[in-house]
């Protein structure tokens, strides 16, 4: 335990955390109520990219979401996994090599939600996103804002590991994001971190660079999303911790401001 708490020091030193907030209000969940109506009369304050066909991202979300049952969020999201299956045939990577697709995982009333791009090998095996190295660090990430892995809600573009973690393609992403955007729908976080630059893309429909992307705030479907580095890049280029800490305060205080009454 002291080992593991040394190792959380030591991270937390690297980001430039000197102190951490002993007040709990913003720790707190926004139980449903508070949440809908938070949402209800929070300004607009970010970008709206376009998507190819010119219509908001967030358009997409609802389009996908139109026929979707007023169900509570932990069982709507298990029937869309029951929809998707175990062992989804909806594009070639059931046939890639895959062992299991990676629904998501965590607190299905979130606040605070990290998308990333696809399950690698070890999500492949256990069936969670982001429990390898990258998803180690990111667990410290979000301990870094005082929350755990239970009280935010992880999930991927893409549910299958591509062969040899490539990029997912096209025709992978039409048939899966669907998917991700239901989740998004369901659990409508206040707040979205994408992770890396292939899900900033997917999610805002861009081709700009995440070093571009980063440092903005868009409004995507009703929350707020913040482009920042995946924490595979963070493992390859330990100085992009900074920067990633400055996306992380932008969060805690969208996610402190939603709880002020």
């Amino acid at each position: 335990m002291s080992k593991e708490l040394a190792e959380h020091l030591k991270y937390f030193a690297e980001l430039g955390v000197a102190g951490v907030s002993r007040d709990p209000a913003w720790r707190r969940r926004v139980d449903a109520a508070d949440g809908d109506a938070a949402r209800a009369s929070a300004p607009t304050t970010t970008e709206v990219l376009p998507s190819d066909d010119g219509a908001p991202a967030g358009a997409i979300v609802a389009a996908v979401t139109a026929d979707a049952p007023a169900l509570p969020a932990d069982q709507a999201l298990a029937a869309l996994r029951i929809e998707i299956g175990p062992q989804c045939l909806r594009c070639k990577l059931c046939e890639l090599g895959r062992s299991q697709v990676v629904f998501g995982v965590g607190n299905p009333k979130a606040p605070l939600m990290f998308v990333g791009e696809a399950p690698g090998e070890d999500e492949d095996k256990k069936g969670e996103p982001f429990v390898g190295r990258a998803g180690q660090l990111l667990t410290k990430i979000i301990e870094a804002i005082s929350l755990t892995r239970e009280q935010v809600y992880i999930a991927n573009v893409i549910k299958c590991r591509p062969p040899g973690n490539r990029n997912p393609e096209p025709d992978e992403v039409a048939a899966c994001e669907p998917f991700l955007f239901r989740q998004i729908e369901i659990i409508r976080p206040r707040v979205i971190v994408a992770l890396g630059k292939f899900a900033a893309q997917c999610l805002l429909r861009s081709s700009e660079p995440i070093t571009r992307l980063r440092g903005r705030e868009f409004e995507f479907h009703g929350a707020t999303l913040i482009p920042t580095f995946h924490p595979a890049y963070l493992l390859r280029n330990p100085p992009a911790k900074r920067e990633v800490w400055e996306d992380m305060k932008k969060v805690r205080a969208l996610l402190v401001a939603d709880q002020r009454p």
